[in-house]
């Protein structure tokens, strides 16, 4: 089977199941959920081990723009766009990330600014009437879609000319497949779709997960022009540690400086970076 299909029949009911069961980055804090306080750690934790998101974001660039986010989550990203005065429509399968996403709003007084609609981004024109947005934005979405170049098809007819495509899918060739095997001790490289899908994230199992080479990328992204693709983030936190919300370097990485991680990024990182605009 073409390794850019291989899940396309998968039930969305079991994408949205593993993510009602654990929204992403929900124990990114031991506060009580849906508090300030847990939101704020939230927030603080994400974007300490995972710099590269404002920057890939400028969220102050959008203040006074429109904002349609695929993939919201419980949030983060929604409010800061938000809250540097983006108005935001956002999308989410999971029934349980789009509440805390709606607690948030209402917690930082922002739910004027916000709108959040629930529902299977492949049909996005049934959920959301076709309008312009200046900038359409997902972060590491796409990917746990079964048939993610249906949602990339409907967001062009989002977009004008002047509009831009932010996108974060998962990059095939990174360190954490080799961490990945290593620690599996499976070095068939016909098992790299299996391995990867079953460890892509903190809950493991997750039905549907794609990673994207240059090749698969360019066809994912048919009828788009790419301004810019770059690869980042590589965890190098001890994860037994980082359970403990403790922050200390593996082993591996404890000499490794700041100027040679970024390197080794541009070749190794999971996270491949994208701004598109339309063709």
């Amino acid at each position: 089977m073409d390794p850019d299909q291989l899940f396309a029949t998968v039930p969305i009911a079991a994408v949205r199941n593993f993510w009602d069961a654990r929204p992403c980055n929900i124990r990114h804090s031991t506060k009580e959920v849906g508090t300030r306080e847990y939101f704020d750690e939230v927030e603080q934790r994400k974007y300490f081990v995972e710099p590269h998101i404002p920057r890939f974001a400028e969220f102050p660039r959008w203040a006074g723009r429109t904002v349609l986010e695929i993939g919201c989550g419980i949030g983060t990203d929604t409010i800061n766009f938000a809250r540097h005065g983006a108005q935001v429509t956002a999308i989410e399968l999971s029934e349980r990330s789009a509440a805390l996403a709606r607690r948030r709003a209402d917690v930082y007084g922002l739910t004027d600014r916000i709108t959040i609609h629930v529902g299977n981004a492949e049909e996005l024109p049934d959920i959301l009437p076709v309008r312009p947005f200046d900038l359409v934005y997902s972060f590491g979405v796409i990917h746990h879609s079964p048939q993610p170049w249906r949602i990339a098809a409907h967001l062009r007819r989002y977009m004008t000319a002047a509009s831009e495509l932010r996108l974060m899918v998962y990059s095939r060739v990174s360190y954490k497949l080799f961490r990945i095997m290593r620690e599996e001790n499976a070095w068939d490289m016909s098992r790299i779709d299996e391995l990867l899908a079953r460890n892509s994230e903190a809950q493991v199992g997750s039905p549907v997960t794609y990673t994207y080479t240059d090749a698969s990328l360019r066809q994912l992204l048919d009828g788009y022009r790419v301004l810019e693709r770059r690869k980042a983030h590589i965890f190098t936190w001890d994860v037994d540690a980082y359970r403990r919300y403790e922050y200390r370097k593996a082993p591996e990485w404890a000499n490794v400086s700041s100027a040679e991680l970024a390197d080794l990024e541009t070749e190794l990182g999971w996270h491949l970076l994208v701004r598109a605009v339309l063709s």
